[in-house]
């Protein structure tokens, strides 16, 4: 009984497999009977009908496509490919800018020592090359690896190369160039020639100035908050304080301008002096507090002093202060100060006259000095 069983099953299994033979082979000349197939591709059709296996015609099972794809006929669309739910046209337009810089840094590779990129609207500090060596000067004399130094925070403005590397970066450019736009392309790179962070140099040398965008003559209102068209060096100075500081953000960044001091909420009583390392007759002070209306410094007075001395706590500051005024509205500027305060002064001193709740940001410490014609007169 058990013997006939196997046999029934074996004969089912046959018969079904003969019938799936058959059905393929009458769809498979049905097929080519309503496809009519040029001369080049009838030896497809003869192996169709064959009586040898598929295993030894060594062929495949067709596919449901047409025979044009499968011969690799050319597309009659173009397609551009879309990302970052870019429309068709913002696609386009970024491709070919990726590709015009592609070709304009591959063209300016052997041009120089170092290749700076701009755009026509923009509008350049004072003294900028200048600036800019002694930027490269300080990075190459840390020797570190760089791929690219920032001189503007906005987009493709005021970025930094070295030429060995544009060879590089025009490829990278060239084969990248429908995947995103171009300064987020060039973040990539740096990455790539192992500069994980940004280097970014403040103030920013170059501002954006136009107000129309190159795509569809849309309105473009990009400006760089960290630009300063006159490009000012504060006199070498240490720089001390008392209030409670934020993370790393410390004092000198504000007198150095690597960045500003964000500083816990000051107490009265407490201050940021900056000791000068050689005294000067000072001719102007700019202070800036806060950011987009908040944690502005609301009542301190700007002092400078002279005699410079060691304090109890080891830090360096004057003997004898002298106000010259008040912040208002987190500012203070003044200006020809030398008309008034002829002797040459050592210290700048930011004094809080009132605590507060609320912390503060210094952003920008501005100090203009002239050489004195009066000797200097220390008191005992």
């Amino acid at each position: 009984m058990g013997r006939h069983s196997k046999k029934n099953v074996l004969a089912v299994v046959f018969l079904i497999g003969v019938m799936y033979f058959l059905n393929f082979l009458l769809f498979a000349q049905g097929w080519i009977i309503s496809h009519p197939i040029p001369n080049e591709l009838t030896f497809q059709a003869e192996r169709l009908v064959s009586k040898e296996s598929w295993v030894e015609q060594g062929g495949y099972l067709p596919l449901n496509v047409s025979y044009r794809v499968l011969a690799g006929a050319p597309s009659t669309q173009q397609s551009l490919k879309r990302n970052f739910n870019d429309a068709p046209e913002r696609v386009s337009f970024r491709s070919k800018q990726n590709l015009d810089y592609s070709f304009l840094i591959h063209y300016s590779a052997s041009l120089g020592r170092y290749y700076l990129q701009l755009e026509d609207d923009v509008s350049a500090a004072k003294n900028f090359l200048s600036t800019i060596r002694r930027r490269v000067a300080e990075q190459e004399a840390k020797k570190t690896t760089w791929a690219m130094l920032e001189f503007s925070v906005l987009g493709y403005i005021g970025k930094l190369y070295k030429s060995a590397h544009l060879p590089l970066l025009a490829r990278f450019l060239f084969l990248f160039y429908q995947e995103m736009p171009c300064d987020w392309l060039m973040a990539r790179f740096r990455e790539l020639l192992t500069q994980k962070e940004p280097i970014i140099f403040k103030p920013s040398l170059f501002q954006h100035m136009g107000t129309f965008s190159s795509f569809q003559g849309t309105y473009n209102r990009l400006k760089d908050k960290d630009f300063d068209e006159v490009f000012y060096t504060n006199p070498s100075a240490e720089v001390y304080s008392d209030m409670s500081t934020y993370k790393k953000q410390y004092p000198k960044l504000a007198w150095d301008r690597e960045g500003f001091f964000w500083g816990r909420s000051p107490e009265n009583g407490t201050y940021l002096t900056a000791v000068f390392t050689d005294p000067a007759v000072v001719t102007g002070i700019f202070v800036e507090t806060g950011s987009e209306g908040k944690d502005l410094l609301k009542s301190a007075k700007v002092e400078i002093g002279r005699d410079v001395i060691t304090t109890e706590k080891g830090e360096k500051s004057c003997k004898e202060f002298q106000s010259v005024g008040t912040l208002e509205n987190g500012r203070f500027e003044k200006r020809e100060m030398d008309k008034k305060y002829i002797s040459t002064s050592s210290c700048l001193r930011i004094k809080v006259t009132a605590g507060q709740k609320d912390w503060v940001i210094i952003k920008k410490i501005r100090i203009s000095t002239k050489l004195s014609t009066i000797p200097h007169q220390s008191k005992e």
